[in-house]
């Protein structure tokens, strides 16, 4: 009977649950798809940009961390570096040439690393204050070699802009020098008269050395300006000539622009016109605070438009009556500047020692 009166419901029960799981299935698919119309602008206005952003920061805490430790190691093998070439570095300071360096190190087993071996490698040149015999414009010598300690310029057909030595020591300024065999001089700048050449200079400033004796001769400039030097006696005795022009060099593109040092201990310094008839030329010829002993410091056979000798130290006799300091006859100006200059009782200058 139960049975019975199941079957007989069943037409009316069926369709009334299909419709009832139907309403369900509606309902749940529009509340589903609501919620996904109202999170669609959160993710993409928000959350897009907001995990964007994260991603991008995490790729650059990734990558300032890896140049963080780069940088880490990089300045630790800089100072790793800089321990290995300290011998050879150690050795130009006492005025070594790169080649005697080298040679020493080799010698006694100190050299090691690939930089020392980079360093020395690189050839001498004038701006690095190697000595040897230079060519001007080059800034390669010519001549080179460990047992020659001089510091030569010759100049011929090709002018120079710009010349400067500046801040180093000559002749037996510092201990286990000497000065060239046969050599007197210290400093000696000028045209030769074995090969009958002048030194033409548009300015030359000869300022803040250290002679034991400082002699001009020779020279015709249009403007000469001796101020503020100090003597251990002294005799300065141009003559004013009227007429001499003042001048420049000049040289266009094939001109050498710059010639120049800083630091260095030598034996001597030569800046000269060797060639036969050929006149040296320089527009701007600097040299300054320079420190010698031994010999003497000349300009000879220069010719110009302004010579410049100021805040010179120069002497060594400890007396007056002898002329540390002499300005010649044969020099001539148009323009001179006397002023400022002063006899002081100097002693031999004292020698030189090298700090580390």
């Amino acid at each position: 009977m139960l049975l019975m009166l199941t079957i007989l419901k069943l037409p009316i029960v069926l369709p009334y649950r299909g419709i009832r799981w139907l309403v369900r299935f509606i309902v749940e698919f529009c509340r589903r798809v609501f919620r996904a119309i109202v999170a669609t602008p959160g993710l993409i206005f928000v959350h897009g940009p907001v995990g964007i952003y994260r991603r991008i920061v995490r790729l650059r805490n990734w990558a300032l961390a890896k140049v963080e430790y780069l940088q880490s190691e990089s300045a630790k093998w800089k100072t790793t570096f800089n321990i290995l070439k300290s011998p050879y570095s150690l050795l130009r300071a006492f005025g070594l040439s790169p080649q005697m360096a080298t040679s020493l190190l080799l010698a006694g087993s100190v050299a090691g690393g690939g930089v020392v071996a980079a360093e020395v490698m690189k050839p001498p040149s004038f701006a690095a204050g190697d000595t040897g015999i230079y060519s001007a414009p080059s800034d390669i010598p010519t001549f080179f070699s460990p047992e020659y300690n001089t510091l030569r310029v010759d100049l011929g057909t090709t002018p120079v802009k710009n010349l400067e030595i500046s801040s180093v020591s000559i002749g037996t300024a510092f201990a286990g020098s000497a000065l060239p065999s046969g050599a007197t001089t210290t400093i000696d700048v000028g045209g030769s008269i074995s090969a009958s050449s002048y030194l033409i200079i548009g300015e030359m400033e000869f300022s803040k050395n250290r002679c034991e004796t400082l002699e001009l001769k020779d020279i015709n400039v249009h403007t000469l300006n001796i101020v503020d030097n100090s003597s251990d006696g002294q005799s300065i005795a141009p003559t004013a000539s009227a007429g001499i022009r003042n001048r420049a060099v000049l040289g266009g593109y094939v001109m050498a622009q710059d010639m120049s040092t800083e630091g260095g201990l030598y034996d001597r310094i030569l800046i000269q016109a060797p060639n036969s008839g050929v006149n040296g030329q320089v527009d701007n010829l600097v040299l300054s605070n320079i420190y010698t002993k031994g010999g003497a410091c000349v300009l000879n056979r220069i010719r110009g438009g302004t010579l410049t000798v100021k805040l010179n130290e120069i002497g060594g006799d400890s007396s007056l009556s002898t002329k540390a300091f002499t300005v010649a006859t044969n020099v001539k100006a148009s323009v001179i500047n006397n002023t400022g200059n002063v006899e002081v009782s100097m002693a031999v200058p004292a020698a030189q020692t090298i700090d580390n």
